[in-house]
């Protein structure tokens, strides 16, 4: 690898450490093994560092789990929803560390435009691939998806035992959806 690259994997490594606001400079480039000056050469700032890592910690996320969702039977529609699910409640698991980074993230996203909009975008796009990563179509859909996940991510950073199962979600969209025909 590169300065560039040992810089992210640095980066990304010091926001599951030491989250986004304690993390330095200085604790990149001696995590990465690279002078501080790379910092700049490479990303700019600090804050670009961190926005390209946390970018790059949720595509890595989003790719582990496509793959863990890509073995679900697709024929049972039910039995696709409550496998999926478990799935990503599973996941929480083993990516807590950037889901806590996450939600620490939006306490500053006021002061920090530039991280707002970086997060806005990853939004939108986070929508369109989970409706499509669920087989379905709609971006109120991924939406919804969105708000799920990122509600039983929250969930699940409080206590994890207290995380509805796949199959407890799927009967409770069943029981939402009975309510509102």
């Amino acid at each position: 690898m590169g300065n560039r690259e040992d810089l992210l994997t640095g980066a990304i490594s010091c926001l599951y450490e030491k989250g986004y606001a304690r993390t330095t400079a200085r604790d990149i480039a001696s995590a990465a093994g690279v002078s501080l000056a790379a910092i700049g050469y490479h990303y700019g700032t600090k804050d670009d560092l961190l926005t390209a890592a946390l970018y790059q910690a949720l595509a890595d996320w989003g790719d582990d789990l496509r793959k863990a969702l890509e073995t679900v039977d697709l024929a049972d529609v039910a039995g696709r929803f409550e496998a999926m699910w478990t799935r990503v409640i599973g996941s929480f698991a083993e990516n807590h560390r950037l889901w806590a980074v996450q939600f620490e993230l939006l306490a500053f996203l006021d002061g920090k435009p530039e991280l707002k909009a970086a997060f806005a975008k990853a939004n939108e796009e986070a929508r369109t691939a989970l409706a499509e990563l669920f087989g379905v179509e709609g971006h109120a859909v991924g939406a919804v998806f969105q708000a799920l996940i990122g509600g039983l991510a929250a969930q699940w950073l409080v206590a994890p035992d207290s995380v509805p199962t796949g199959g407890e979600l799927r009967a409770a969209v069943r029981t939402i959806a009975a309510a509102t025909a």
